[in-house]
């Protein structure tokens, strides 16, 4: 800090208190004092005792210039960043946060009674030193004052002095401090109004300003809320500028301050503000990385992940990719060369994010990719087949955890193309690659996986909450999604694992910040949500959906009680839903593939869906769910999804005599509807039918679910006798009859099957409707789409 004249400083002290001899010991002794307190051996009590004199002197000061002058002399006695926290506390009881950040102020906008007795550049070092030293408190760090001077600091660190007023965009607000300190700029004996933008000539920022600036920046971003505040401050394209212009320290300090910001929940935020700033950063950062030595390449691979755009943001971006094919081709040749496992793991941690952004289509030649999976798998085995008890260090954690990306981009590549023949493996869609070379990806994918099941086989439920054992759950989820054949007895036995673990967070539901923190960290990409408890079953739904359709891992998943993990889970979606009335609703694809999961314990385990309660719950969370959704165009799928299992579950319910119950008759009222809604006529011409318009933006996903609940219908029918008479009342006999009476043909045999099937099931449990179709049967053409239903002219009696 740039210190003010001897005899300036001692003028505004009592004289008693300057010509001490404790003082005068310190003056001799300053160096040797401050190591001393650098050190960490405090102060000497000759040395307390002259500041405490100096506290006293601060309490009681008269004017700015006193409080400047005891100000000085503490500084003198302990360097700022020494100061404890009582001392800390004291100052800024005395002083307050307004004074330093009017000295800023002044600084900046210049006054003529403060440039008289000290310059700018004493009035900036000053203010920014004290600063720095009380945002070492957290309390301080977040005070409002502090706050707002987060602008004008930035403006010094990117633009220098004589910029900050144009370039910040805002000042600090300066009120006056109570007690004789306040009012007007500092030096100025507490009077004075606002004085003009100071001169070009302010001298830029030295070293020792800059190093407080970025003190109290990075105070600010260690709060909770911190990189919230420094966002909504503009510290993004003010460091950037920082940067670009190599402004002093802005390499040293600024870039990894940036790359706080970039790393944590805010990370997301600023990419989406700033893309164009930070897409111009990325490019030099990732320019330095292609420019560096080996080892400095190396030790720049963990830096450059903390500059990389989350998934889903600015990946259209053509600058983007030339960042990322630059970077790959710098890896390729790091990943073929010789390296330690300490080497290895920030380079595969590089790659798993690059993948994320690009793909294997900017990741090289096939040979490369199958390289890449290669190592990301033996990494994996040799980190996960250790003797059960073995603490895995952080760093390995975040090495596994980029290996589990790249094997998840290699399994949904592996998947995505479908093969006619069951036992021939599913090819990977990497551009190029042989079967040779496909087997062979598949194949160590598969042995990387197993040292997933066997990791998980030791956790115990002490551990749930560990946030490795969740990462490691979640890459297993996505092997499982698309691959249940291979290892099966395996899976089987960490079923009780899997399900113990998917409901422990589910009951634990709710936003769990830390982990999410940790994903981000981890480069895991939750799409900017914060992780909640529903997140664990939900990534493991899918294999459920496998899993209870075979016969063993279904019979193990009942003894686990899944299905009434399943209904909770869908209750409490339901329950979301419910809550956001009015807003805009975004389909759930969770809440769907749950519902298939069900629906397959429905299908084959009848005697269990009749005895297990959590059914009953379901019956009843339909009933009144199916009337909402029909409603919601944009939920049709899900709308599908309930309707059809209701009627499902429905059809294996014992019959009830008299009324049916308002919830049933409620839900089967609304089923009608809705599944009436699916086909149109050709109108008052004979003509095909067709899908509706409303359904046929979903007719691919829902179609199968529509036929299926039309021979659940029919299912009902024959178990609810009185049914019959709410699907007359409901006019769906009579609408489906007009239907098929003008429509020449149905879009698909399939269809007509189903629709006959439901036709049959009323025309055997009720002579009205036999009656009704009869009749239509017998007036109608024999080649339109009902007359061509064969067993319907027979149930009914008409040749």
């Amino acid at each position: 800090m740039t210190q003010v004249t001897e005899v300036a400083v001692l003028s505004t002290v009592d004289e008693s208190n300057a010509h001490d001899p404790a003082l005068a010991e310190d003056e001799d002794g300053g160096e040797r004092g401050q190591s001393e307190t650098e050190a960490g051996e405090g102060l000497t009590p000759s040395q307390r005792e002259v500041l405490e004199r100096c506290l006293h002197a601060l309490t009681h000061a008269k004017n700015d210039s006193h409080t400047l002058a005891a100000l000085l002399l503490i500084t003198r006695i302990c360097p700022a960043s020494q100061l404890d926290k009582p001392t800390l506390r004291r100052i800024f009881e005395a002083v307050g946060l307004n004074l330093p950040a009017r000295l800023l102020v002044t600084a900046v906008r210049g006054s003529d009674n403060a440039t008289a007795s000290l310059p700018p550049e004493e009035l900036l070092s000053l203010g920014t030193a004290l600063l720095a030293a009380l945002s070492t408190d957290p309390d301080m760090a977040s005070h409002p004052h502090l706050l707002s001077t987060v602008p004008l600091l930035l403006g010094l660190l990117a633009d220098g002095p004589s910029q900050t007023q144009g370039t910040s965009g805002q000042s600090p607000t300066a009120e006056p401090h109570s007690g004789p300190k306040g009012g007007g700029d500092v030096g100025d004996g507490g009077e004075g109004e606002e004085a003009p933008e100071g001169p070009d000539s302010t001298p830029r920022l030295d070293q020792a300003m800059a190093a407080d600036c970025y003190q109290i920046l990075e105070a600010v971003c260690s709060l909770e809320t911190g990189p919230e505040q420094l966002l909504s401050r503009g510290a993004v394209p003010t460091l950037c500028r920082a940067i670009q212009h190599n402004q002093v320290l802005s390499q040293e300090k600024g870039l990894p301050l940036l790359g706080c910001l970039l790393s944590g929940r805010s990370r997301e935020k600023a990419w989406r503000k700033h893309p164009d700033q930070l897409l111009s950063l990325l490019a030099r950062v990732s320019t330095h990385f292609c420019q560096a030595k080996d080892q400095a390449r190396l030790d720049q691979c963990s830096q450059l992940l903390q500059f990389l755009p989350p998934p889903g943001v600015a990946t259209e971006s053509a600058a983007l990719k030339e960042v990322v094919s630059a970077l790959w081709g710098e890896l390729r040749p790091m990943m073929q060369a010789k390296l330690t496992p300490r080497q290895i793991g920030p380079i595969l941690v590089l790659s798993a994010c690059l993948l994320d952004l690009g793909g294997w289509e900017l990741a090289g030649p096939p040979k490369f990719c199958c390289l890449l999976v290669n190592r990301a798998c033996v990494e994996v085995r040799m980190g996960l087949e250790e003797p059960p008890g073995t603490d895995l260090s952080a760093e390995l954690q975040h090495t596994l955890t980029g290996c589990y990306r790249i094997m998840e981009a290699a399994m949904e590549q592996a998947c995505s193309q479908a093969v006619d023949q069951s036992d021939i493996p599913p090819q990977p869609a990497i551009t190029g690659i042989s079967l040779q070379q496909s087997r062979q990806v598949l194949l160590v994918l598969q042995e990387a996986f197993s040292a997933l099941i066997y990791h998980l086989q030791q956790v115990d439920p002490s551990r749930y909450g560990d946030q490795f054992v969740f990462a490691t759950f979640r890459s297993l989820c996505s092997w499982l999604a698309e691959e249940t054949s291979c290892l099966k007895e395996e899976v089987t036995a960490l079923l009780p694992f899997l399900i113990s673990y998917a409901k422990a967070h589910l009951m634990e539901e709710g936003p769990d910040q830390s982990l999410s923190h940790w994903l981000s960290e981890m480069s895991v990409s939750e799409e900017g949500r914060a992780w909640a408890g529903s997140q664990a079953l939900r990534y493991l739904l899918p294999a459920l959906c496998h899993l209870s359709a075979e016969d063993g891992p279904r019979k193990v998943l009942l003894t686990l009680d899944a299905p009434a993990l399943l209904v909770e889970f869908v209750s409490r979606g339901w329950g979301r839903l419910k809550g956001r009335a009015g807003v805009a609703t975004l389909r759930d694809p969770g809440l769907e593939t749950a519902c298939s999961a069900l629906l397959n314990f429905t299908v084959t385990e009848p005697d269990r869906v009749r005895k297990d309660p959590c059914f009953r719950t379901l019956e009843s969370l339909l009933s009144e769910a199916l009337p909402v959704l029909v409603h919601k165009p944009a939920l049709l799928v899900l709308a599908a999804n309930f309707c059809t299992l209701g009627l499902m579950i429905g059809r294996l319910m014992p019959a009830t005599s008299g009324p049916a119950e308002s919830g049933p008759r409620r839900f089967f009222s609304a089923a009608l509807r809705f599944l009436r809604g699916a086909l149109v006529g050709p109108g008052p011409r004979p003509g095909p039918v067709a899908v509706s318009s409303a359904w046929e933006e979903w007719w691919g996903e829902a179609q199968e679910l529509w036929r299926l609940g039309l021979q659940a219908l029919g299912g009902c029918v024959r178990a609810q006798p009185w049914l019959s008479a709410l699907v007359r009342e409901e006019g769906w006999l009579a609408g489906t009859l007009a239907l098929l009476e003008t429509g020449a043909r149905l879009p698909d045999q399939q269809t007509q099957e189903a629709l006959e099937e439901a036709l049959c099931a009323l025309a055997e449990r009720c002579p009205a409707c036999r009656q009704e179709i009869g009749g239509r049967m017998r007036a109608g053409r024999v080649e339109g789409a009902l007359g061509c239903m064969g067993a319907l002219r027979k149930t009914v009696g008409v040749k």
